[in-house]
């Protein structure tokens, strides 16, 4: 990653915190004035959102530092980390929000100023979506799965505060209070399930888990750039580590190859794979004489 996209990422993440923060203050006085249990799971949503921004911002400094002995490979999979905590995060304030409105469902529930919480929480609805359609945008077009993250979880939060709202429209027209609590579920429920996919996306990650638009795109280059060459490739290896990928693979040449050649060959392929790729690729080629490797195989794997 460049200087340029460092910026760029550290300037949407900062973006992301600062209103963030704006969004909390608003959220939290509407609660303050509404005493609205729905209101309440969404700032305390945006509590969560803060902690993770947090969190994002140091994990994007790590993941700049280079690699050394301890870290040979870098610091890129702390981007994985990033997203699964804020999943957590995101887990246990649904987990809390659908006990607090349990608890209001079974005791008195008392609300007050609905119009002005229900202005409030629509002003959030709409900024956020705004906000979180750059960060997964800004992610995308800067292959951070850092912004991704934080950036779904912004359009999680802007979602579930127009469910909100809808919930408090109806207690409006209705005059039925247990509206507020019912509505503070389903949207903790979607916010569960956020969460447990930005959980899944970051086990993935850490377990080196292989996607099947990456493995299309690294065939497409060695099956057409070796069938040219007339040459042969096996043992492929990819992974993905925060913003680099990482491939490995054996290409085998016929007898008498010269070194020069084989290496040019390897060069070249490794050279328009990572054009393909279109982000920090990592290549290491194994080359191998095509007669003699499947006997060299059988006896490393004795």
């Amino acid at each position: 990653m460049n200087s340029s996209e460092y910026r760029s990422q550290t300037f949407a993440i900062l973006l992301s915190f600062s209103i963030g923060i704006v969004m909390l203050l608003i959220k939290w006085y509407a609660y303050s004035i509404t005493g609205s249990t729905a209101i309440f799971s969404d700032a305390a949503e945006s509590v969560v959102h803060i902690i993770g921004v947090g969190f994002a911002v140091f994990s994007m400094w790590l993941s700049r530092q280079p690699a050394d002995k301890g870290h040979p490979y870098g610091h890129d999979k702390i981007s994985f980390f990033s997203a699964g905590s804020e999943g957590g995060l995101i887990v246990l304030a649904a987990l809390y929000i659908i006990y607090i409105s349990i608890k209001k469902l079974i005791s008195c529930i008392e609300l007050s100023n609905l119009d002005k919480g229900t202005f409030f929480t629509l002003s959030a609805a709409i900024i956020n979506i705004f906000l979180g359609g750059y960060l997964v945008w800004k992610g995308k077009r800067t292959k951070s799965i850092i912004l991704i993250a934080n950036g779904k979880h912004v359009l999680a939060d802007s979602w579930t505060s127009f469910g909100i709202v809808i919930g408090l429209v109806l207690t409006l027209i209705t005059h039925w209070l247990a509206f507020d609590p019912i509505i503070a579920i389903i949207a903790a429920l979607n916010i569960l399930w956020a969460g447990g996919k930005l959980i899944r996306q970051s086990t993935g990650g850490l377990m080196d888990e292989g996607t099947l638009e990456l493995r299309k795109s690294i065939l497409k280059i060695l099956d057409y750039e070796t069938a040219k060459r007339n040459l042969q490739y096996h043992e492929l290896r990819y992974r993905e580590s925060g913003n680099a990928v990482w491939v490995e693979f054996h290409l085998l040449f016929t007898k008498g190859t010269l070194l020069e050649d084989a290496h040019k060959s390897a060069t070249e392929i490794e050279e328009l794979l990572k054009l393909e790729l279109s982000s920090t690729v990592n290549i290491i080629t194994h080359l191998e004489p095509l007669e003699m490797h499947k006997e060299h195989h059988k006896k490393t794997n004795l």
